[in-house]
């Protein structure tokens, strides 16, 4: 199961939204897998990598649906306090929503 709030429903169906950046402990998704979303459907995951806060770019803001990098860190910011990202690698995870029933985006 992958949570993600319903504000970002509509650019994942529109396809503006195909990354999500996590804090984690280890990573919980791997390439090829496929998570329910509540609310939403299932996204296949096509890739997870480890990231670096400070090497963030603004391709990686548009690819998360943020106008630039500055409203992405906002957003991360308001997501994951301080406390939360302690003892946690900052994951990228590039996904695609499933329509219907099948396996293909």
């Amino acid at each position: 199961m992958l949570l993600v709030k319903k504000e970002y429903f509509e650019a994942i169906r529109a396809g503006s939204k195909r990354t999500t950046l996590r804090y984690w402990r280890t990573c919980r998704a791997r390439a090829g897998s496929v998570h329910r979303v509540p609310g939403l459907g299932k996204v296949r995951i096509d890739s997870v990598r480890t990231v670096r806060w400070d090497q963030l770019t603004d391709a990686d803001a548009r690819a998360d649906r943020f106008a630039d990098l500055r409203r992405l860190k906002e957003a991360v910011g308001r997501l994951y306090p301080p406390r939360a990202k302690r003892g946690r690698k900052l994951y990228q995870v590039h996904f695609a929503l499933l329509r219907g029933g099948d396996q293909r985006p």
